[in-house]
């Protein structure tokens, strides 16, 4: 899978710019603030209508402009070319259309254009809560199987429905509470037995791929751990639950289950989140999407379109040639603001400049 040519209108910084990529590897260069990480975001939301900067749709529109437009064309696996335009309006209203026929669902565009990021903001896999981490293994599991995108919507959904429902009982058991609690309780515990199975799953996958990650771009041999273990999943979702009752009653909000989870990630034994330094934190991120990114790849047989936002400057010169000679098969787009490491050999190099983008 690549992604041909891109054509952008009016998204961020861009009034209109239009690149065709290489199937290999693809630089784009320019200072801080000139829309090199706009255009790889654009790429991006292609695959899930997201900004993996987290920003609302309407602050990819550029200002003065009503709709944002960015335009696509993907080689498949078989080698279809496949047409997606997707429409960002002010108001909320965007739609999307594959091949000029219009999808109804975002989810029905999963899989159509599949990426793997990297950007700076990845370092808070190590360094923040768990939430980014939770967040990093269910991104996995629907990038590996679309089916994951509705398991995560209906947990989502319950868990809001079950918590209205303990906020308005204001810490009352009242017989219609604990009634309507035992209906949300075994939707809960179904949805959340599978999902916690699901994650289990990936990551035994993704420990030693990350391993094998860590140790290509940091150059090291210490051990690199994943660990999925919730005190839940030992006795189930329904017994979890049942225990936790009283006090979900008591604080009026569900306190066990997988929106809760923690993905713990060590170094040589110890916590890497306290006790891995700068370096090593980042490395470790890198190492993490790379390893996502190579699941994926052995899953559907043709690997991701992999962007690397301004990698380069989150690596020393070490790891950042380290990274260059384990870059994987396919696709890479990097961008960068200052000059590539020795060694970097790309098949393409635009320059940015102020939203303008020229071939080198």
């Amino acid at each position: 899978m690549r992604v041909a040519s891109v054509e952008l209108v009016d998204f961020r910084n861009y009034e209109h710019a239009s690149v065709e990529l290489d199937p290999g590897l693809t630089v784009v260069r320019g200072a801080n603030g000139q829309g090199k990480t706009n255009l790889v975001e654009a790429i991006a939301y292609l695959a899930t209508l997201e900004s993996f900067r987290g920003a609302p749709a309407e602050a990819l529109v550029r200002e003065g402009a009503d709709a944002a437009v960015v335009r696509a064309v993907v080689e498949q696996r078989d080698g279809r070319m496949v047409t997606i335009d997707t429409e960002l309006a002010c108001n909320g209203r965007s739609r999307v259309l594959v091949n000029r026929q219009r999808l109804h669902r975002s989810r029905d565009l999963l899989g159509v254009v599949r990426v793997s990021v990297f950007s700076p903001d990845d370092l808070a896999l190590l360094k923040e809560g768990p939430a980014g981490r939770r967040r990093y293994l269910d991104d996995l599991l629907v990038a590996l199987h679309r089916r994951h995108d509705q398991l995560r919507r209906d947990i989502d959904r319950v868990l809001r429905q079950r918590n209205v429902l303990l906020k308005q009982a204001g810490g009352r058991a009242s017989d219609d509470v604990l009634t309507t609690l035992e209906v949300w309780d075994a939707k809960l515990a179904a949805l959340g037995d599978e999902l916690g199975a699901a994650r289990a799953e990936a990551v035994a996958q993704l420990a030693p791929r990350v391993a094998q990650a860590y140790t290509g771009v940091g150059g090291a041999e210490e051990a690199v751990g994943l660990s999925y273990a919730p005190a839940w999943r030992r006795t189930g979702m329904a017994t979890a639950l049942a225990d936790s009752r009283a006090d979900d009653i008591r604080r009026q909000v569900t306190l066990v289950g997988p929106h809760r989870d923690e993905l713990h990630i060590s170094l040589a034994g110890l916590p890497a989140r306290t006790h891995a330094s700068q370096g090593e934190q980042r490395s470790l991120a890198l190492a993490l999407r790379l390893a996502a990114h190579a699941l994926v790849t052995e899953q559907f047989g043709s690997a991701p379109v992999l962007l690397l936002d301004d990698v380069f400057s989150e690596l020393d010169a070490t790891r950042s040639a380290a990274l260059l000679r384990h870059l994987p098969a396919g696709q890479v787009v990097v961008t960068t603001a200052g000059s590539l490491p020795p060694g970097a050999r790309p098949d393409r190099v635009f320059d940015v400049c102020a939203g303008a983008i020229v071939a080198r």
